[in-house]
């Protein structure tokens, strides 16, 4: 099925659904490193005119991976909620888009829609809008969950607090840890990323973060982002797990390469609900994932990036997460060379995660080598909240050391807060309150003004 448009004199003509997609996404270096990209300004606009007619049927009818030889095609399909579906059926690319940015389409109407919706809908509808029609539109969709407190409500923005180590130190850890709470960070999630799959100082890490979570009585969860396996395994043995974390893609091939299938996330997510660790809900998953680690990996069947990113979060949704977020910057310039990418992708992903129905945060990063810096990220930090993101990352001095990136810092989520007048997880920032951390509005107090309760928190750090 072949698809044509018109520009002036010129006709334009696209062989498959796979080549108008990618053909009319904003430019990126890795669609032109994969060979799928536009060659130009013009055929990308003749992509667009001739997706903005596609019916969206077409979309669900003719799966850009085939039925048969993938899997997360196979999941799409098989949940595909045709009731759902049913007030958009008969709109086109452009009618759904055009849809979105209406008053018609409320939060509670998108939130009905969701599970009717593919990926690669989602996808399309994002490659027709401007940066300002990715932040409206996502604005309207609140996605809320909870496991020790609750994230996503209007209003809030919750920060992962990420105390990396090079070493795995506890007590480089744990120093990490204290200066972020001092911040307000940490209600999404404390999360390590360890330097090692080594079981028992993976074990350390568990034991270390439940220790302080449960000894001062913090409403927020801990999470050690190592392979799902090593988090099965562990459990097994009794550890202290909240959150089972995975990376994860939007093709079996990819996913493949990171070691993992779907009844794999399927056996995980088992496991933790039967720990009972979650007080008020739940929601006991954890996913990452970033435009380019398909193509990255080799896997991306020539589907452009920003697709395949939209797919991996049909396969988040299967599983009903506390967090999902885009590492928007951290593969580097080879998949989103500049700023502007940078800042694009992050605003689709956005988008297109909160429209399928998932609790979305961006890790708003560049690597050292992209044609980036922190004004870029200051720009886009101000446009996700904005956008209503549930969450960005807290990591000391926004340089992680372990990972070797630059992300965002404790200051950065103070600058968002009060400038946008956003508040914490309210069970976080009811601990906050009460530990002196916080004054009644919810804003940080004058540094040595308050925090006695956490003297005992410094003395077990030294």
């Amino acid at each position: 099925m072949s698809f044509t448009s018109r520009i002036g004199l010129r006709s334009h003509v696209f062989g498959d659904l796979r080549e108008l997609l990618a053909k009319a996404s904003p430019e990126r270096s890795g669609d032109r490193l994969a060979g799928i990209a536009a060659a130009d300004r013009e055929e990308r606009a003749a992509a667009k005119l001739a997706l903005a007619d596609l019916p969206l049927r077409v979309l669900l009818e003719r799966p850009p991976i085939p039925y048969e030889t993938d899997e997360v095609s196979r999941l799409i399909c098989d949940t595909h909620d045709d009731d759902a579906f049913a007030p958009v059926r008969h709109m086109t690319v452009g009618e759904l888009r055009d849809w979105l940015l209406s008053d018609h389409a409320d939060g509670e109407t998108l939130r009905r829609l969701a599970p009717g919706l593919t990926p690669e809908m989602a996808a399309a509808a994002s490659k027709l809008m401007r940066n300002q029609d990715l932040i409206l539109a996502a604005r309207k969709c609140r996605v809320v969950t909870r496991f020790r407190n609750t994230l996503g409500l209007q209003g809030r923005l919750a920060v992962r607090l990420q105390p990396n180590h090079p070493t795995d130190d506890p007590k480089g850890i744990a120093a990490s840890i204290l200066d972020g709470l001092l911040y307000g960070a940490g209600d999404a999630v404390i999360g390590v990323n360890p330097a090692t799959d080594e079981p028992a100082r993976l074990l350390t890490l568990w034991r270390l973060l439940d220790e302080l979570i449960a000894r001062f009585d913090i409403p927020t969860q801990s999470c050690v982002l190592t392979h799902v396996t090593r988090q099965i395994e562990a459990m097994e043995r009794g550890a202290p797990v909240d959150l089972v974390f995975q990376s994860i893609g939007g093709t079996e091939a990819l996913n493949r390469s990171f070691g993992i299938d779907l009844a794999l996330l399927g056996e995980a997510r088992q496991a933790a609900l039967a720990l009972g660790r979650g007080s008020l809900g739940d929601n006991v998953m954890y996913f990452e994932t970033g435009q380019g680690s398909a193509l990255s990996a080799n896997a991306h069947h020539g589907v452009d990036q920003q697709t395949l990113e939209a797919r991996a979060y049909a396969v988040a949704r299967a599983y009903s997460p506390l967090l999902v977020n885009t590492v928007v910057g951290f593969i580097g310039p080879e998949y989103l060379y500049d700023g502007k990418q940078i800042t694009r992708a992050a605003l689709e992903d956005h988008f297109c995660g909160k429209l399928l129905g998932l609790p979305m945060g961006v890790d708003v990063c560049y690597t050292n080598h992209a044609e980036a810096d922190q004004d870029d990220m200051d720009n886009l930090l101000l446009l996700l909240g904005a956008a209503g993101v549930n969450y960005i990352m807290g990591v000391p001095g926004a340089d992680d050391i372990m990972l070797n990136y630059q992300s965002t810092s404790f200051h950065d989520a103070l600058y968002l807060r009060r400038a946008l007048t956003l508040r914490h997880a309210p069970e976080f920032e009811d601990w906050l309150r009460r530990m002196g951390i916080v004054d009644q509005a919810g804003q940080l107090r004058e540094a040595g003004a308050a925090v006695p309760a956490l003297t005992a928190f410094a003395e077990a750090v030294a």
